[in-house]
């Protein structure tokens, strides 16, 4: 862990990272962590709130624990909490960011799940549908790439990436479940092959 930083946030601040959060909110299909390249952008790049590497740290822990992975914008909040200077800044940050980051989704989610599902044989809520899977992956490959740039370099190692295209390519063509790809991964990982 990195030292924290020392910032200092007026309420207008707070209202701007609350504000984010919405509009992040909105474009989140695939989950919270398909926002996470620009989280990092406003985040670590213009407001500097947060270290770069406390912005990989919360994704890791939160994807580590159990639970939701929407928990890494909770450790996002209480961070940039903690660079304000207090353990009370710190609980505000975690309501900010997870309050801004749910009600719109939530919302809308419940309001379109039920217009979708009352209109499910329409020709165009099954083409938004059918449209909605490549963007989704591409901005998971997004997030790929700025985790694998912590250090200002594209990662090299070409094992990783060949294991990360096959896994790609075994879950879009075959009904291979998830975790016997995470199994695999983690059995290359602790031999030290990847």
């Amino acid at each position: 862990m990195t030292p924290p930083l020392h910032i200092v946030l007026a309420w207008h601040d707070w209202l701007n990272l609350f504000g984010h959060y919405l509009m992040l909110s909105l474009m989140s299909v695939g989950g919270a962590i398909s926002t996470t390249s620009e989280m990092h952008r406003f985040l670590v790049q213009e407001q500097h709130w947060l270290t770069q590497s406390q912005f990989n740290d919360c994704i890791a822990i939160a994807q580590a624990a159990p639970g939701p992975n929407v928990l890494f914008v909770a450790l996002m909040g209480w961070n940039v909490g903690l660079n304000a200077g207090s353990t009370l800044a710190a609980v505000l940050g975690v309501l900010v960011t997870m309050f801004g980051i749910m009600l719109p989704s939530t919302t809308l989610t419940y309001l379109a799940a039920r217009w979708g599902h009352d209109n499910r044989e329409l020709r165009g809520v099954r083409a938004f549908k059918q449209g909605m899977a490549p963007v989704v992956v591409a901005l998971m490959i997004s997030i790929g790439i700025i985790l694998g740039t912590a250090h200002g370099q594209l990662a090299l190692d070409w094992s990783l990436w060949l294991l990360s295209i096959g896994a790609g390519i075994l879950i879009w063509r075959t009904r291979i479940h998830l975790l016997w790809l995470l199994a695999v991964g983690a059995v290359l990982g602790w031999f030290q092959l990847v």
